[in-house]
């Protein structure tokens, strides 16, 4: 769920490449349904109505894979724990963390950083395959007979799981295969050209021509050969991870040990980890210095970006995300955004501690649909707002992903979950340009980009609004929501249906409809 991936079908067989679609307006986030006819944040309409008004500093923690946080966009509006020492190896301020400046990585330890992990699903097919090694199955008592109903169960999702990722490595190298030699033939060149003139050798390399074809009518091949460089670095460290103890691994570069849930105090102050891409992305969005005529304007203008690293290529663990939460609420943060998440969860109650925590402590939890056209009324994913007694945390909010189009068959991403009473409403999620690694700057698409959309907006409400709870700011954004009467394309189907069936409130957030109730009802 970190990243969105959309599926390049080639008779057969499809691959996952990461793509967004680079058509809309720079910085459509930013605009208004009202000035601007796109169902945008309404970011700089609320800016307007708030002229002369002063705002507070709001701390965001963002849990996710790392930050670059020299990024020139981003390096003054990164958190810095003023009682903290840089450097000196001491843990001045008390927290259980040393010379965390900036944030902390739950996934390093005195000299690694893990970047690959392994799937959750995977790491719970390995506890039972331990417990039932070397047992007789067919004396097992009532309770252990269940669990082994259970274990057979997901044992083969994951086994079809495995070889369905081995599928997409082998197509994904079937499709770099076919363009070095389009490369060969045509002296070192790829592109439309180049790919029109190519001699297919097989009917498969026919099949392949055809579909690029389309593709490069949209995106350059240096897109897609970056598309296809991430997506097969990510297929391997999948596929990797697949024959190892992930435990064991994690207690040796971390020096913790995952199922010891006592341990808070593990990691290190290495804030980037191995790819930083999402993180950064995700942080420009929220936060990236407005005016300073450097590639994007954040939303929130008042923020720090409190840095926390605890997902990994592959799924995150919940210990790490409980841990990160309480981090960053004992640390000062007032929202937290989590563009992350999973369909299976080992210690589901240690994470809706941590979020009862925030709630305790006044702090606004977003968390990112997902990216698979689910509805999440049938399919849960985890971490989630409600804990296992039913009780739904008030402080959390479920976004969904909007596009630019102003057409009701495209206006919802059609990789975006959804949900009647789980998704609270959609934000800009398609074709969001923001901050990423090496000072530079992308597209990128995904739930993930309209959760810090939303949590930009909350920080912005709570930066020129500070004596509103996080409940209350939860509750304005819902109220606020711009709806939506036409009936749009239910993502993954060729259905429709009210924008009432598919989330909460039926609309769009609307930062400049939140601040004009504010300013309409004065507390």
């Amino acid at each position: 769920m970190k990243r969105l991936f959309l599926y390049l079908s080639i008779a057969s067989f499809s691959t996952a490449i990461v793509f967004s679609q680079p058509n809309a307006p720079l910085n459509w986030y930013l605009k208004s349904p009202k000035k601007d006819g796109i169902y945008g944040t309404a970011a700089e309409e609320a800016y307007a109505l708030l002229t002369g008004r002063k705002s507070v500093p709001v701390i965001v923690g963002v849990i996710d894979s790392g930050v670059e946080t020299d990024h020139p966009d981003l390096k003054d509006v990164i958190w810095v724990n003023k009682g903290e020492i840089s450097g000196n190896g001491v843990d001045d301020d008390h927290n259980g963390y040393v010379d965390d400046v900036h944030g902390w990585s739950f996934l390093g330890g005195p000299t690694e950083d893990i970047g690959d992990e392994s799937s959750e699903l995977k790491r719970l097919v390995f506890i039972d395959n331990k417990y039932f090694n070397g047992k007789d199955t067919s004396k097992l008592g009532a309770a252990d007979l269940e669990r082994y109903a259970n274990y057979k169960k997901i044992k083969a999702v994951y086994d079809k799981e495995l070889l369905d990722n081995q599928m997409s490595y082998q197509n994904i190298k079937l499709i770099s295969d076919y363009i070095a030699n389009v490369k060969q033939q045509s002296g070192g060149s790829f592109s439309k050209e180049s790919n029109k003139n190519y001699t297919p050798a097989n009917e498969r390399e026919e099949k392949i021509k055809k579909r690029l074809g389309l593709i490069l009518m949209a995106y350059s091949p240096e897109q897609l050969d970056a598309e296809l460089a991430g997506a097969k670095a990510s297929m391997e460290g999948q596929m990797k991870m697949a024959n190892v103890d992930a435990d064991s691994l994690r207690t040796l570069m971390v020096g913790d040990d995952p199922m010891d849930l006592s341990n808070r105090y593990y990691g290190c102050n290495r804030y980037e980890g191995p790819d930083a891409m999402h993180g950064t992305h995700v942080s420009g969005i929220i936060g990236a210095v407005r005016g300073n005529g450097l590639g994007i304007d954040g939303i929130a203008s008042n923020v720090q970006i409190m840095v926390l690293r605890a997902v990994p290529n592959g799924d995150e663990r919940d210990k790490d995300v409980a841990n990160a939460i309480r981090y960053a609420v004992d640390n000062g943060a007032k929202v937290i955004n989590m563009s992350f998440g999973k369909y299976y969860v080992l210690h589901k109650a240690y994470v809706d501690e941590a979020i009862q925590y925030a709630l305790d402590h006044d702090v606004l939890l977003m968390h990112a649909a997902g990216n698979e056209s689910k509805n999440k009324d049938i399919e849960t994913s985890f971490p989630t707002r409600k804990a296992d007694n039913g009780k739904e945390f008030a402080n959390w909010i479920e976004v969904g992903a909007s596009s630019s189009s102003r057409s009701p068959k495209k206006i919802i991403a059609e990789f975006s979950n959804y949900g009647a009473t789980t998704v609270d409403f959609f934000a800009p999620g398609v074709d969001i340009y923001s901050t990423v690694p090496d000072a530079k700057y992308e597209d990128a698409s995904g739930t993930s980009m309209a959760c810090p959309a939303t949590a930009g907006v909350a920080a912005l409400i709570r930066s020129y609004f500070p004596n509103l709870t996080a409940v209350e700011v939860k509750d304005l954004l819902m109220k606020t929501a711009t709806p939506y009467k036409k009936k749009v394309v239910v993502p993954g189907t060729k259905k429709k249906a009210k924008l009432k069936e598919l989330s909460i409130t039926g609309g769009f957030l609307n930062a400049a409809e939140a601040v004009k109730w504010l300013m309409n009802n004065p507390r």
